[in-house]
């Protein structure tokens, strides 16, 4: 079975059942509407509040998808992008592009124009599916990437020039499926990482690990076809989608949610009688403080049919768990370590019988297998911090055009996360450290390199270093230890005002002026940035600064 059979037996068992919702809290139009109803609205339908699709309408809104790449000339092995917002178009889009037997290349919201034509050319992709938050972003790379590549648009409005409308090159195409043969080993889709370079790496998995994503998410949760998923990050990221994947597998309700205000997450859980709802760190924090601060009441939304809580993407305080089982005492919780290259969270989990281990990542996942190496790949003695290392059907088949980088994390069938960890007596794996520099800051990597030659830019800058330190509230912040040429001042406004140029989430949210120690081979010694700028030592440093 593939995901894409999954989804046909969906139509067949449960094909007159809402399968996705779509909230947008902030739309001005109330009106609740199915797919159906959107179709036949004039062109301002962005507005609406609430849109919903059957898992029938689903299959179908696939299929004809499906059929139109087909006609195209696109086959098994092509490639097809998807660079949208969170929305009813997504997954059917997804879905049809599985079911041609092509390759789905889901791409990240926030990269630039730039980023968007480097990661087409990565992963050689034959068309691309865009949104309208794209429409400017494209049409600045457009005649550059028009080239054998189809530009499809799927928003609302009129189409640009330079693209071809996804409503209209669907209507007429069959809504049947296309009955192309898919085997597990087939490719399937590629998502993007990126190393501390920051340039993105293209992540080939099969179709066994989507399949695997499903059986692993709905073994650690238990999700039964009752069960109702609020899903809130972007489905480009493989968090979103795979923990999604429980649900699906079951025909479950699915509720997509655009908006993570406390208020927004609270008035979804009660309206539409979601079960399990997946949280970043920063979604939680923030819920507790509106709770605490008596903003947000439990007693004016309906709740008690919420039973799971669980959180990945990040490291999780325990104080932030002890405090959100004051307020929910009956709430399941689990947490999930993943990656991209592992399809995602999974492979190692909490588990929610285990919540006296808080603290920990927990053990291997469903499916998986787990160890612990040092420098010369030998397994570490109990308690030992080595390397962790993850084993299973959803690790991915290699970096797409990068056979060395491919060579470098899989050794024997094993990846190797570059994540330290030790393992205690138990069993119960905890994270120490991470090989990489990448930080990590409400769920987002940042890399460190690329706001380093953004901030190398600037008259006044002579050497600059980017690091992580701890947050309570995102995980870790960016912050830059900057050295200033000789002769020269500059203020921590003027840095932020500089930064304007960058996305918000990548700009430095601490700035110190300092000299930016470096070794005898000319690395930054970052492992002493992070020690000299840790808890006070910080707060002395930007006095004197």
């Amino acid at each position: 079975m593939t995901i894409t059979q999954i989804l046909e037996e969906n139509h067949r068992k449960y094909g007159n059942e809402v399968a996705l919702v779509e909230l947008n809290p902030e739309r001005e139009d109330t009106r609740r509407v199915t797919w159906r109803e959107y179709d036949l609205m004039e062109p301002t339908p962005s507005r609406i509040y609430r849109r919903e699709i059957t898992w029938g309408v689903m299959d179908e809104k696939a299929n004809r998808f499906a059929n139109l790449l087909l006609s195209r000339g696109i086959k098994k092995g092509d490639k097809v992008a998807i660079l949208l917002m969170n929305c009813l178009e997504w997954l059917p889009i997804y879905f049809g592009v599985l079911k041609t037997g092509a390759i789905a290349v889901p791409l990240n919201f926030r990269y630039s124009s730039d980023e968007i034509e480097y990661c087409l050319n990565l992963a050689e992709v034959d068309v691309l599916v865009f949104g309208l938050e794209f429409i400017g972003r494209v049409e600045e790379i457009a005649d550059s990437i028009i080239h054998n590549r189809l530009l499809i648009y799927a928003g609302d409005g009129r189409c640009p020039s330079f693209a071809e409308h996804y409503p209209e090159l669907t209507a007429d195409c069959s809504s049947l499926s296309p009955g192309i043969a898919l085997s597990l080993e087939d490719d399937a889709a590629i998502y993007f990482s990126s190393g501390t370079t920051g340039f993105p790496k293209a992540i080939l998995h099969n179709h066994e690990s989507l399949l695997h994503a499903c059986r692993v998410e709905q073994a650690h949760h238990h999700q039964t076809h009752d069960d109702v998923f609020l899903c809130i990050p972007p489905l480009y990221h493989t968090g979103a989608k795979m923990h999604w994947f429980g649900s699906f597998l079951v025909g479950g309700k699915a509720v997509l949610l655009k908006g993570t205000k406390p208020e927004y997450i609270f008035k979804a859980v009660s309206e539409e009688k979601c079960t399990i709802v997946w949280l970043l760190v920063p979604w939680a924090q923030d819920i507790l403080a509106a709770l605490e601060s008596g903003q947000l009441n439990p007693a004016d939304y309906h709740l008690e049919q919420w039973r799971l809580m669980h959180i990945g993407a990040q490291p999780v305080p325990q104080s932030l768990i002890h405090r959100w089982k004051q307020w929910f005492p009956s709430h399941d919780y689990d947490t999930n370590y993943g990656l991209s290259e592992s399809i995602g969270p999974g492979c190692v989990h909490l588990g929610i019988e285990n919540i006296d281990k808080v603290g920990a990542i927990g053990i291997p996942g469903y499916g998986w297998q787990v160890k612990i190496i040092d420098d010369k790949g030998q397994p570490v003695p109990q308690g030992g911090v080595g390397e962790l290392c993850v084993k299973g059907p959803g690790v991915m088949s290699c970096y797409y055009n990068d056979e060395a980088a491919t060579r470098a994390v899989l050794k024997d069938g094993w990846l190797l996360t570059g994540d330290m960890a030790q393992q205690d007596a138990d069993g119960f794996i905890f994270l120490v450290d991470r090989k990489k520099d990448v930080i990590i800051s409400g769920g987002e990597n940042l890399y460190p390199v690329q706001i380093e030659d953004f901030l190398s830019a600037h008259p006044a800058i002579k050497d600059v270093a980017v690091i992580g330190l701890p947050d309570n509230r995102l995980g870790e912040i960016a912050a830059a230890i900057i050295e200033l040429k000789d002769g020269y001042t500059c203020s921590k406004e003027e840095i932020d005002t500089f930064c304007l140029k960058l996305p918000r989430y990548k700009r430095p949210r601490c700035v110190i002026f300092a000299e930016v120690p470096r070794n005898p081979t000319g690395k930054i010694e970052k492992p002493r940035l992070r020690e000299m700028y840790g808890g006070s030592n910080l707060i002395e440093a930007q006095n004197k600064a």
